[in-house]
């Protein structure tokens, strides 16, 4: 049934929004329009002291109340406790974007067994441990939205992203069954898909030549900033976003769209 809007869909006013990796780079960015659409938030990551800054920065500059919780995602007890105190804190939780990742570049002859371990805890098996957590709160309330932070590499890879790419697909196929469980529960699962983003981890993975061999990949020819995926999770996590649901938003500068 189509919704009648006496304002914006995009609002989230009255809404809980919780992210993980919400410190820095693209979680901070997520955030951030989160809050000035109106959204409560609590925020995770392993760094104290960042994830303090970002909540006052966040809450500083859009009134809102932001929560935060150190969390170490590869820990399930952690990744429970973080569920149970968001909730406690805020009453509920809407929102939820699994945003926390890494990528350990390895070969697929030198992938070592604690390498492969710990990236596929961290970006995959926690999604699905925080989402399997907040999702009777959604379904009780007839309404959520869970989004997966993907990747590209999930649609395409380069060498050593063995790991890295098989978990961001995983997302992927993680979403569609999920949205099937969810969606009459007025519930929707998608994944977003960035492409070059320059934060902290590619930044400190590639050489200068692979940076603006990427840059150069695009159809805009640069690299985007953390401010430019928000956008997109908005829509994913607002009544804007209600029928979208099952699938991968792609937002990479048209890097996917070149073949040679």
């Amino acid at each position: 049934m189509a919704n009648s809007y006496s304002g914006t869909p995009f609002d989230l006013s009255g809404r809980c929004a919780l992210v993980t990796g919400g410190s820095r780079g693209l979680g901070k960015a997520m955030a951030t329009i989160f809050a000035q659409a109106g959204a409560e938030l609590f925020l995770c990551s392993r760094h104290e002291e960042q994830l303090r800054s970002a909540a006052a920065e966040i809450s500083r500059s859009t009134g809102r109340r932001v929560e935060w919780l150190p969390v170490d995602m590869t820990q399930r007890d952690q990744v429970q406790t973080l569920a149970t105190t968001a909730v406690e804190r805020l009453g509920k939780i809407d929102i939820l974007v699994n945003n926390a990742g890494y990528n350990i570049p390895q070969p697929i002859d030198q992938i070592r067994d604690e390498d492969w371990d710990w990236l596929v805890e961290l970006n995959l098996t926690s999604c699905m441990s925080l989402t399997r957590a907040l999702v009777p709160g959604m379904k009780q309330r007839r309404w959520g939205r869970i989004i997966h932070i993907s990747s590209i590499m999930a649609l395409a890879s380069t060498a050593a992203r063995n790991a890295y790419s098989a978990t961001k697909a995983a997302l992927i196929a993680m979403a569609k069954a999920s949205a099937l469980d969810l969606g009459q529960f007025g519930i929707t699962v998608n994944c977003l898909a960035p492409g070059p983003f320059a934060t902290d981890m590619p930044m400190s993975i590639l050489s200068r030549e692979q940076q603006d061999a990427l840059a150069a990949r695009t159809a805009l020819g640069r690299w985007a900033q953390p401010e430019e995926l928000a956008p997109a999770a908005l829509l994913l996590a607002s009544d804007a976003g209600a029928y979208i649901t099952g699938t991968v938003l792609v937002v990479d500068g048209g890097a996917t769209a070149r073949v040679f």
